[in-house]
């Protein structure tokens, strides 16, 4: 079904100029995740915030990536800082993450084509757009440096980008309904300009925000607190820096995606907890006013899983369940955050006790996940090395660099 546009077409070709781009990675990834979530009863996946993260995704069988604001906020940014997800890092690092996605899978690509005229499988990537970084002229240059990079789809929370916070922090402030329409308007008009298929994600942050940038928009007018004031009257609750106190909560949340799913590819609410009923009452708002909605969700690591969800079989049919009820793309937004910190920790603990031993454990288990797919093992074949000396044999050269190397000798 084609999504609502507040604009017309004639905007988008005076937008155009005389020369076009092709977006080839971002129009080619865009139309294999729109069949990816025709064809599957969900997409699954977890947070990458680089290249080789992603390319260890694909080639352990994910067929998706998700681009994570907090994982670039932590330790992808272009400014190198180390930062919260409070929207602090530059409006760069997301796109500038996701091209080097894109070159990674590039590099596999050459060199699995060099080497068996096969090549490597791209994932399109939904990337985090976090609340847009500005207005609506912000998301949209956001949306079009997104696409430039190769995105398949961008994501656009309806937070105050100017107090963004973590869906799963305290201190949220929502932007009117209107004004987070517009944000998606200006993400699709990015598409249509490009000439993309790109896909276009709402995220709402009303189950647990409370408060409201403006009240401005009369569908927010009845969410916001009140308290008496002289004889039978009462006025709004304010905060002292100005912004409306709310009461929220998952029917906000209902309404709010009902009103984005006109718009958006994907709707998202974003949850205080992982909880099947609340998802059901969630899909049931949202197809209730657009049947054909497709939905997202956050299975976070912010939630303690065990703690919500005791039975093991339960865990293991969480995503199918939510798959029933039209959640058709999942993803862990931090576990390539967690999974990197475990990993290196777990294995420098063992380092530290154990020496070489260790580090001859790792290796084994290296040459063991072989068989499933696994390939860095032989490190200086992962980042080319083969696939540039087809370059200097071209060009006559005789320096080859992996022919006698160690690597071809033991490995």
């Amino acid at each position: 079904m084609r999504k609502k546009r507040d604009y017309s077409l004639e905007v988008v070709d005076k937008l155009r100029g005389t020369q076009h781009i092709e977006h080839t990675i971002a129009q080619d990834m865009a139309k294999k995740m729109r069949m990816l979530l025709a064809t599957n009863p969900y997409i699954h996946t977890f947070g990458a915030y680089n290249g080789q993260q992603a390319v260890q995704h694909v080639k352990a069988g994910l067929q998706a990536i998700y681009c994570s604001g907090w994982q670039v906020a932590a330790a992808a940014n272009s400014s190198n800082e180390v930062y919260p997800d409070q929207s602090l890092y530059p409006v760069d690092s997301v796109p500038a993450v996701v091209r080097n996605i894109n070159n990674a899978f590039r590099r596999q690509d050459q060199i699995e084509y060099a080497e068996t005229g096969r090549g490597f499988s791209f994932a399109p990537i939904i990337a985090d757009a976090e609340a847009g970084f500005g207005g609506v002229l912000n998301s949209y240059e956001l949306a079009r440096n997104l696409i430039e990079s190769g995105a398949a789809g961008v994501h656009f929370e309806d937070q105050l980008a100017s107090a963004k916070k973590c869906g799963h922090l305290g201190g949220k402030v929502l932007i009117p309904l209107s004004d987070a329409i517009r944000n998606l308007n200006a993400a699709r008009l990015a598409a249509d300009v490009a000439g993309t298929e790109t896909l276009v994600v709402a995220r709402t942050d009303a189950e647990s925000a409370r408060l409201l940038s403006s009240d401005h928009c009369s569908f927010d007018t009845k969410w916001i607190k009140r308290f008496k004031q002289g004889s039978g009257g009462s006025v709004k609750s304010r905060t002292s820096d100005g912004f409306w106190e709310i009461e929220g909560g998952l029917e906000m949340g209902c309404e709010r995606g009902a009103a984005y799913a006109e718009y958006a590819d994907l709707v998202w609410c974003e949850t205080s907890t992982p909880s099947l009923k609340d998802a059901k009452r969630f899909s049931d708002a949202v197809k209730g006013s657009c049947p054909d909605a497709m939905l997202a969700y956050n299975c976070s690591p912010s939630f303690n899983w065990r703690q919500s969800i005791p039975g093991d079989q339960e865990l293991q049919d969480f995503q199918m369940e939510l798959g029933r009820m039209g959640f058709k793309f999942q993803f862990i937004t931090l576990a390539g955050f967690h999974s990197t910190n475990y990993g290196v920790f777990n294995f420098a603990r063992q380092y530290k006790d154990r020496g070489m031993f260790a580090y001859a454990q790792l290796q084994e288990a290296e040459f063991a996940a072989e068989q499933f797919g696994y390939t860095a093992t032989r490190h200086q074949r992962e980042v080319g090395v083969g696939y540039f000396d087809e370059i200097t044999k071209a060009l006559g050269s005789s320096t080859e660099a992996l022919k006698d190397s160690t690597e071809a000798e033991q490995f």
